[in-house]
């Protein structure tokens, strides 16, 4: 049997690239480490912080790889192995087991918008191949695919999924999937925007930019609504981390000008952390009226900023 999925919070790793694009893969390493100094529970490399799309699955192997070599044990690996293509990501998710990690992170099929029966297929398959748990990436504004509650409860009883990353800006979506499972399937909030609240109706975890840009508050945050049940403390907390969920998804929410969410997460961990490198081109790094703003958050945070 698979070892059960993590309870807390999930870092997706970013990946280090030369300034000409090849991958620096030194540098995974020093940032794998202090993500775990950082007191994360689990580590995701190849989520979309590992700019996999940017990649040709041979690199994608090699990260995948050298991750779980850095990771060695120390906290579980969830692997991200997307592709549009269902047997590309069935040869991707069977070489990360291979690779020993312990689950997989899936987003849907994208660009194309297969239809749901079509989405639930490409999971039972890649389910058929591996024996290490699926975790879904519900992210619909990427994909275009929108499984509902029910799609996702049908594949979790057929045993072809066990968990989501819930990376909707409705909390009622995990609220939904956690009352209808009563915890037996792990929910994950996934979008900083729906974080506290996805956590006070008793999500499994957390994997989003917050836990990846600054994990050991982010941790925090998790201890105090899940294991401590403090939320006046927890509310304390989120006031600090919410300026940094909010300039980091100026862009997104706003589908317009404004900080980009990785150009901010590469700075930030540039600026906290062993360095990362640049986003890999058209997404550039974050533009210079926005790196002051960015110091101080992470200062407010208890971080060291090297600017």
């Amino acid at each position: 049997m698979p070892k059960p999925l993590f309870r807390g919070v999930c870092a997706s790793s970013v990946t280090p690239f030369h300034p000409d694009g090849s991958l620096w893969l030194e540098r995974l390493k020093p940032h794998i480490d202090w993500l775990i100094a950082e007191r994360v529970d689990a580590i995701s490399p190849l989520g979309s912080s590992g700019e996999f799309p940017a990649m040709e699955c041979e690199d994608r192997k090699r990260v995948l790889a050298a991750a779980a070599e850095a990771i060695n044990g120390r906290v579980p690996v969830v692997a991200g192995t997307h592709d549009y293509s269902t047997a590309r990501t069935i040869d991707l998710s069977k070489f990360a087991e291979s690779v020993g990690a312990d689950a997989l992170l899936i987003v849907p099929p994208y660009y194309m918008a297969p239809t749901p029966a079509q989405v639930m297929d490409h999971y039972r398959r890649i389910a058929e191949a591996v024996s290490i748990p699926i975790v879904v990436y519900h992210n619909i504004p990427l994909t275009s695919v929108d499984l509902t509650t029910d799609h996702l409860l049908q594949l979790f009883e057929e045993k072809a999924i066990a968990g989501v990353k819930m990376s909707n800006p409705e909390p009622d979506r995990q609220c939904q999937l956690l009352q209808a499972t009563e915890g037996r399937f792990s929910v994950y909030s996934g979008i900083d925007t729906a974080a506290f609240e996805g956590l006070c109706h008793g999500a499994h975890g957390w994997i989003s930019g917050i836990p990846s840009t600054v994990p050991r508050p982010a941790r925090r945050l998790y201890e105090l609504i899940a294991i401590e049940e403090n939320l006046p403390e927890a509310r304390a907390l989120w006031k600090l981390l919410a300026p940094l969920m909010r300039l980091q998804f100026q862009a997104y929410h706003s589908r317009g000008e404004g900080a980009h969410w990785f150009s901010t997460m590469k700075a930030a961990l540039n600026m906290i952390g062993p360095a990362v490198g640049d986003p890999q081109l058209p997404i550039a790094p974050l533009p210079q009226s926005h790196r002051a703003t960015l110091a101080t958050m992470l200062r407010a945070l208890g971080y060291a900023v090297s600017e």
